[in-house]
């Protein structure tokens, strides 16, 4: 058996999440709702790798000058 075995404790960060969810149970689709507006998107390849291909490497010592 396992040592760290509490099969009743719930953190109360997830005491919060259930209560929420039990006030209002469309939640978790809002949520998913949401997240669709920014993050749930369709990359197009070809501005992804005109993107890559214009990246700069960063010199090895970002803070060291050049000397004239």
């Amino acid at each position: 058996m396992n040592i760290f075995y509490r099969p009743k404790y719930q953190s109360e960060a997830t005491q919060f999440l259930e209560s929420l969810k039990a006030k209002d149970p469309q939640l978790d689709a809002k949520r998913l709702q949401g997240r669709s507006l920014l993050w749930d998107k369709a990359m197009d390849p070809k501005i992804w790798s005109d993107y890559r291909a214009g990246q700069v490497s960063q010199k090895p010592y970002v803070y060291q000058t050049n000397p004239k």
